[in-house]
């Protein structure tokens, strides 16, 4: 059966963790649809693993679109959300509304995801009224990486940590059905979980969430230009790559690849 929104909320009750990946084409959604995945988040972090930026700050709608829409061909069970990149909702309300039903038309997604606590309620809000569903994210936000000054850890001091569960109650009263808890305290992240109704998806959060969410490039070792505490590397696949790769230039180079089984009369 499909996975929806009404399927994470019915976890959080029954306290089933909810396990989400990231996939930004059409045969990595394949695989991990084919995994009894809850969530295939879309992440902007495309721009970093798929197109080698530095941040996730270059990518564009056009370049959501184009990777939901791949994505969204390669899913048949899990629910699909569409990041909404930088720029796409915070210069107005119309501009966020309109993104984000570019990301259900044409992308194809069942939900979308934005960063922010109680600057982006309004667009929140303004969302959920066009029956389009929202996921929140809190924590280390990357889009506000210039003002965080890097990719660091969000929640430890109190004032910041007290600004976070009032913003999670905040984005839950908007009306969001889920939200990414993004390198906080394990302590904070179960804070908030305990505090809000609608499931927590953690990175780098801990296991006090209701759920867990990681980048597929990096738990499979397929992006080797930073490899964060938070990760866990499940299966090595990059290097298997390299040795199918190393193995097939060995072989054409030394003529044993075509054999007479690759080659046509």
């Amino acid at each position: 059966m499909a996975k929806s929104v009404i399927t994470f909320l019915k976890a959080k009750k029954e306290g089933t963790k909810l396990a989400l990946l990231t996939a930004y084409d059409y045969a990595t959604a394949k695989l991990v649809d084919s995994c009894d995945v809850d969530g295939i988040l879309v992440g902007d972090s495309l721009g970093m693993v798929c197109l080698g930026y530095e941040n996730t700050l270059p990518v564009t709608m056009e370049d959501m679109i184009h990777h939901t829409r791949a994505v969204a061909r390669g899913v048949k069970n899990a629910l699909l959300i569409g990041d909404m990149p930088f720029m796409s909702y915070q210069t107005s309300l119309s501009d966020a509304v309109r993104n984000a039903g570019r990301l259900v038309q044409e992308g194809r997604a069942h939900a979308v995801k934005l960063e922010g606590g109680a600057r982006v309620l309004r667009q929140v809000r303004a969302i959920v009224k066009a029956q389009i569903p929202v996921m929140g994210h809190l924590g280390l936000t990357p889009q506000s990486v210039n003002v965080f000054g890097g990719f660091k850890v969000q929640g430890r001091n109190q004032d910041v940590a007290a600004q976070l569960l009032d913003d999670a109650r905040r984005l839950e009263d908007a009306g969001v059905f889920a939200m990414v808890l993004e390198c906080i305290p394990e302590e904070l992240a179960t804070r908030i979980t305990e505090a809000v109704a609608v499931p927590t998806i953690g990175i780098g959060a801990g296991a006090g969430c209701d759920g867990q969410i990681l980048v597929y490039h990096d738990m499979l070792g397929l992006y080797s230009d930073v490899r964060p505490k938070h990760v866990k590397v499940f299966a090595e696949a990059g290097q298997l790559i390299q040795q199918g790769i190393r193995e097939y230039v060995a072989q054409v180079r030394n003529s044993e690849f075509p054999g007479k089984e690759h080659s046509f009369s």
